[in-house]
Order: structure tokens, then C-alpha cells, then sequence
């Protein structure tokens, strides 16, 4: 690598960014390796900087895959990789031509899985116009399943389509037996193992006969791939060096794939922290990272990255006091690379409306002292936690917004112009052609099972819905409706416009079924705009699916009104965020560690990293929360109004020695010596009673 980048890494980046020795044939190659990236040391940079080094070494582009969990992240790591190479060879000299950073295999684990199966379709046994379907749409089709099978009238409760989704997702991704993931995750649920397989199965019959995947087929299809030797090999050789964006949240089947394409690790670079692997709700596995360097032979090399370039050195203090405690992990001290930074507080206070005024008065006083509103955030165990907080910004008109809550594609009307785009793109998708059909005036159930009849007795062309006879009240619209289908799913029909044309036909309609059309017209017009970024339908939308917008709707509030505004934050939706100031409510034994850990020993280690992750997310200012009373709702009139909280678990001696405590409010109060009272000897009087 160049001086210049040698200059911008230090000493374990840089080990890491140019791993590798040129071979006996003159090309770069290089081992399997670990990037243990702690909290904030620069790991989005040090891949970047490998990604430039690999181009700079005579890599072809097109032969580097690179894996990541969001799309805006692979996009943000070639655009610094071209960046590094531009300035690596401002030296050259003039006209030389500069090798372009232009990865085609960059993206998430499931849009790459999605273009391998559009190209290896014969091999799978899939059309080539399979259609991806989100989450709702898949839970929406276990509902009417669970309904045809008879499960949703049971005498006991059956789980819901929801819970029946998470449980099938948790069974594909951890390759568990279901009676496994029943008994370990789903307990509840474990008396309905045999009705649960048969609606599994008519789930994947009834997926198969309309030709589409879900989020989870995807990465089976792919795993399913790579499990025969010979295609195995056949797409490893397609690339030189893969490389994983946050190897800790890999679940099994990722982690298969990945040693399958590279069975010795030739060229296979991961990088991530153990510390941070918060999703196993996800079926994601901490034992991913933990056993890499074992899984080749020799061991994969690994470089550990300490020097934190985001917090100050007593935030770290604290984090690496918690994080120390931990039982199984790659131990790491994060070393601060800058001066600064306030002691972390913790603050005990009465209960969750004291913990909010504090919140909001901390809050305030900061931003006086000129840090903004949007550099400061509340973090939480749980959703729900913040709702009192929420109650009080709003009272005293303090703008915020919180993440979570519906995605962009959730929205109705949106899900019907994907619907009629989904359908033309594959007019095998009943699940999409139900949806649509039922747009139209008149177009019951009945009706549309009539019409996707006819259909599959023409072969499935969408210009047999011409001939077919709707009901009188969809009559009129009915040629206009057909005529674009058969348009849209002609096979030399361009791309640009489609958008538009759907959203012209879908306007009336829209007016009649939604109320304030004309703020759901806007979220279309949002759709057409972006659209635009695509090479193809297909490409539209399956990556809408896979990485789907958020609307601007999710905003808590009206911070867009408001020039600044505080952030409100689930510790799993802050993983990747940093912030000048940070708040962590509920820090006690219930919060973290969760309830729900119960006691299991895996499940306290992940919660004890959840909070380091909290604790990491903060650059100078600190506020660890604990409230002493927690109130009881819909208790009987002789039940206790609340209950004591117990200190977290995870605040031990040498954890609290980094930590400045003190009581605020009433909580303050009570902790203070009063030393002008009179004085009782009770000691005595209790010696006297016996």
C-alpha cells in the first residue's frame, strides 16, 4: 500500500488492511483473517483501506465480493475505497489511467443471494421471475393458511401469524430441529410442534406454487447451492477475496455459505467484535466469530483493533470494565485516541417520572451549554420504556424523534403499487394478483380466486385478463386495468415510466380507499423518485424488500418542524450511531439483563453486551439511570402500587469504581445524613427484648 494510507492507519489498521503476500505467479494473495474491530476504532475505514489495497495490488474489482447487512453500508465502503485509491495514485504521472473501484458483488447477504439465484435459477429448479416477498406479505400468507387449516379455530390458543413467522425464520436460520427451537426460544408454543410442521409445509407448497421466496429462501436456496461441491466450487473461483461487514451478527447458515465458497479461507477477510453481537433474537450466533480462526487450519490470522477514535478514555474506563466480565470473548482494552471526556455517571432517582425530569433537565442544560439537540440521545431495553420520557418532551415542547416503528413499505398504499409491479413481474405471484384484484370495485375474494383461475388455464399471460368478465361494479375500469397489466408485462416493455403509469391508473382509487390521499400521494411520488435509481423492475423491487426506506411517518413527533431534536433510540436500532451525550434509562436488574434472559448464561452475556453497546455509543458525556421504584398497573385493590428495583447484576465493584454515583430529586433526599434530629438508642431496646 501506498505511504499515503500507511499514514492514515495505524499500526493494527494498517496490519489488517494489507494482510498478504504476493504468490509464486505474482498474484496478491492472502489467509483467512479476523478483524476483532472494538467499539469505535475505525473498522468501516480499515475494510475500505483493504477493499483500495486489494484494487492497489492488481485485484480485479469484479472478483472481490463484499458482504454487509445493510445496502448504505456497502455503498458507503466503495465510496471510500475509490476515495483512498484516487489519493494512493495523485502521484502518478499524468495520463496514467487510474484503476476504477467499481464493485459489482458489493451488497447485503440476501441481495447477493438473490442475484446468484437469478443466475443459477436452472440449478435450484426456480423460474426466473421468482418474486421475494417482505415480512408482512409472508405473515399475511401463514394467516390465511392457519385459517384454511383450521389452527386459528382451535379451543387453545394457537400463536399468531407473527409469532408462527419468527418461529419458522429462527428454525431456517439456526438449522435447529423445530422441537429445539420450540423448547430453547418458543416454550409457549411447544404443545403445537405437529400442527406447526403441517402449516410449514403448506407454507412452503403454497410459496412454491406461486413462484416466490421469502426473506429467509433466499439464504436456504443459496446455502442449499453451495452444499453440492461442484457449484461450490464453481462461484468460489468466481472470486479472488470475500469480505464480511459485522461477522458477528452472521447466523449458521451465513457463516456455511461464507466457508463453503472459501472451505480453506483463501482470500476470506471478516471483521467485527464479539462485544457487539446483540441479535441472536435474529438467530444470529456469537459462536461465528469466536470459532473463525478455528475453523481453518492453520488458524485464521487475527489482528484486534484498540484504539477508539469516538469516546473518551473514562466512558472507556467503564465499558471495559463491564465488558472484562464477560465469560467467553477476544479480550481487548479500548484505548481512547483523544484527551477528554467526563466521568460516566450513575444516577439513582425514585422512580420513572423523577428519571424523566432528569432526562429532560439534563437535556436542556446541555443544549444551553451549546451541545444540539440531535447530538444527544436516550437509549433503552425496550420500546415501551420511553413512554413516560415521551409524555414530558411533549409537555415541554422538546422535539424528538425515535427509531423504530413502521417501515416505509408497511404502509398500505404503497404496498398496493409494489403489488401491481410484483404481479406484472411474475404473474405466477397470487399472493400479489389477490391484492390487486381486490383493488377493484366489486372484486371480493370469489371474484379474484375466478380470475386467477382463468388465468392459470391461459398459462398465466396477463393478456388473457382482457377476455375475462368481472363483476358489474369493476366493469368500467376493467379494460383500462387489463390493458396496463398486459403493458407491464410484456417482455421488451422499458423500465423507466412503469412507476408513473401505475400510479396514474392507482389515483381514483387511492382517493376512494385512503383517507388524506393526498400525504400517501406524496410517500408514491417518493417511490417514482426513487425508482429511478434502478437498472430494472426486478432490481427495484427486490432490493426495496431486502433493504426497504424508512418513511418519513417513523418520526415520534415533528422534529422536521423544529430545527433540532433530541434522539429517542432502541440500544439494538443505536448499534452503529455515536453521540455527544447519552442517556441509558433503567439500568436494573429486569432491563439489563432482560427479563426474558431468565437463566440462561448465553443470554446474560448477550444482555451485558447490549449495555456495552449502549455505553459505546457515547463520545464524552455518560448517564447510567436507576430508578428504585417501578409502578404496577391493574393490581388488585390490597396489591402493592410498585415494586423495588434491584441494582443491575452487571454494576459490580470494579465496574462502579469507574463510575461518579449520586442521587437526584427525591431519591437525593434520602440518601442525605440528617444530623440535627434527636437521636433513639433502638439498638439497646432490642438487646432488651430478649
Amino acid at each position: 500500500m501506498s505511504a499515503a494510507p500507511q499514514q492514515t492507519l495505524n499500526p493494527a489498521q494498517y496490519r489488517a488492511a494489507s494482510y498478504g503476500l504476493r504468490n509464486a505467479t505474482g498474484r496478491f494473495a492472502a489467509g483467512p483473517l479476523l478483524v476483532i474491530a472494538g467499539a469505535g476504532t475505525g473498522k468501516t475505514n480499515t475494510l475500505a483501506h483493504r477493499v483500495a489495497h486489494l484494487v492497489l495490488e492488481g485485484v480485479d474489482p469484479a472478483r472481490i465480493l463484499l458482504l454487509t447487512f445493510t445496502r448504505r453500508a456497502s455503498q458507503e465502503m466503495i465510496g471510500r475505497a475509490e476515495r483512498i485509491v484516487a489519493e494512493a495514485l495523485s502521484g502518478r504521472r499524468a495520463g496514467n489511467p487510474m484503476p476504477a473501484v467499481r464493485l459489482p458483488w458489493a451488497g447485503t447477504f440476501h441481495s447477493i443471494a438473490n442475484r446468484v439465484l437469478r443466475q443459477y435459477h436452472l440449478s435450484v429448479g426456480l423460474d426466473a421471475a421468482f418474486s421475494v416477498m417482505d415480512r408482512g406479505d409472508s405473515a399475511d400468507v401463514i394467516d390465511v393458511l392457519r385459517h384454511q387449516l383450521g389452527l386459528s379455530g382451535q379451543q387453545r390458543r394457537f400463536p399468531r401469524k407473527d409469532t408462527c413467522l419468527a418461529i419458522y425464520s429462527h428454525r431456517v436460520n439456526t438449522r435447529w430441529e423445530l422441537g429445539r427451537v420450540l423448547e430453547q426460544v418458543f416454550p409457549w408454543c411447544a404443545d403445537w410442534e405437529d400442527e406447526l410442521k403441517s402449516l410449514f409445509r403448506a407454507y412452503v407448497e403454497r410459496k412454491q406454487a406461486n413462484g416466490v421466496l421469502d426473506y429467509d429462501d433466499l439464504l436456504l436456496y443459496w446455502h442449499a447451492m453451495v452444499e453440492d461441491p461442484r457449484l461450490a466450487r464453481r462461484l468460489g473461483d468466481g472470486f479472488d477475496h470475500v469480505l464480511v461487514d459485522e461477522y458477528q451478527d452472521t447466523n449458521t447458515l451465513q457463516a456455511e455459505i461464507l466457508l463453503n465458497l472459501k472451505p480453506d479461507g483463501s482470500g476470506l477477510t471478516v471483521v467485527g467484535d464479539d462485544a457487539q453481537a446483540i441479535y441472536s433474537f435474529r438467530a444470529a450466533t456469537v459462536d461465528n466469530i469466536l470459532q473463525f480462526p478455528q475453523r481453518f487450519n492453520p488458524p485464521a490470522e487475527v489482528v484486534s483493533l484498540e484504539e477508539n477514535y469516538r469516546s473518551g478514555q473514562p466512558v472507556l474506563d467503564a465499558a471495559n470494565a463491564l465488558i472484562a466480565e464477560g465469560r467467553r470473548q477476544y479480550r481487548k482494552t479500548l484505548r481512547a485516541s483523544r484527551p477528554g471526556g467526563a466521568r460516566p455517571r450513575l444516577v439513582t432517582l425514585l422512580d420513572d417520572r423523577a428519571q424523566s425530569l432528569y432526562v429532560v433537565e439534563r437535556v436542556l442544560e446541555s443544549r444551553e451549554a451549546g451541545m444540539l439537540l440531535r447530538r444527544q440521545a436516550v437509549l433503552f431495553r425496550s420500546s415501551h420504556h420511553s413512554d413516560a420520557l415521551e409524555i414530558e418532551l411533549m409537555r415541554r415542547n422538546v422535539p424528538f424523534v425515535k427509531y423504530g416503528g413502521l417501515k416505509f413499505l408497511e404502509a398500505a398504499h404503497v404496498k398496493d403499487l409494489l403489488a401491481v409491479l410484483r404481479w406484472a413481474d411474475n404473474p405466477r405471484n397470487g399472493i400479489a394478483a389477490f391484492r390487486v384484484l381486490q383493488l377493484m370495485p366489486g372484486m371480493g375474494p370469489a371474484n379474484a380466486e375466478r380470475c386467477m383461475t382463468t388465468l392459470a388455464a391461459a398459462g398465466f399471460s396477463l393478456a388473457a385478463l382482457t377476455a375475462f368478465t368481472p363483476p358489474p361494479a369493476a366493469r368500467e375500469q376493467w379494460p383500462a386495468f387489463a390493458g396496463m397489466l398486459a403493458r407491464l408485462a410484456a417482455p421488451d416493455v422499458a423500465w423507466p415510466g412503469q412507476v408513473e403509469e401505475v400510479r396514474r391508473w392507482y389515483q381514483p382509487l387511492l382517493e376512494q380507499l385512503y383517507e388524506a390521499p393526498g400525504v400517501r400521494a406524496a410517500d408514491l411520488d417518493m417511490l417514482e423518485q426513487v425508482s429511478g435509481q434502478f437498472a430494472s423492475r426486478e432490481r427495484f423491487l427486490t432490493e426495496l424488500t431486502l433493504d426497504p426506506p424508512q418513511a418519513t411517518g417513523d418520526l415520534s413527533g415533528p422534529p422536521l418542524r423544529d430545527e433540532d431534536y433530541l434522539v429517542l433510540s432502541t440500544v439494538h436500532s443505536a448499534k452503529g450511531q455515536e453521540w455527544d451525550a447519552v442517556y441509558v434509562l433503567n439500568v436494573a436488574d429486569g432491563n439489563f439483563p432482560s427479563e426474558f434472559a431468565g437463566g440462561k448464561e448465553e443470554l446474560i452475556e448477550e444482555e451485558r453486551r447490549l449495555l456495552y453497546v449502549a455505553m459505546t455509543r457515547s463520545r464524552d458525556q455518560l448517564d447510567l439511570l436507576e430508578p428504585q421504584r417501578y409502578y404496577v398497573t391493574q393490581q388488585s385493590r390490597r396489591g402493592d402500587a410498585h415494586v423495588y428495583g434491584a441494582r443491575s447484576r452487571f454494576l459490580t465493584r470494579d465496574v462502579l469504581a469507574t463510575l461518579e454515583q449520586k442521587g437526584w430529586g427525591d431519591a437525593a433526599v434520602a440518601e442525605g445524613a440528617v444530623a440535627d434530629a434527636p437521636r433513639v438508642d433502638v439498638g439497646n431496646r432490642l438487646r432488651d427484648m430478649w
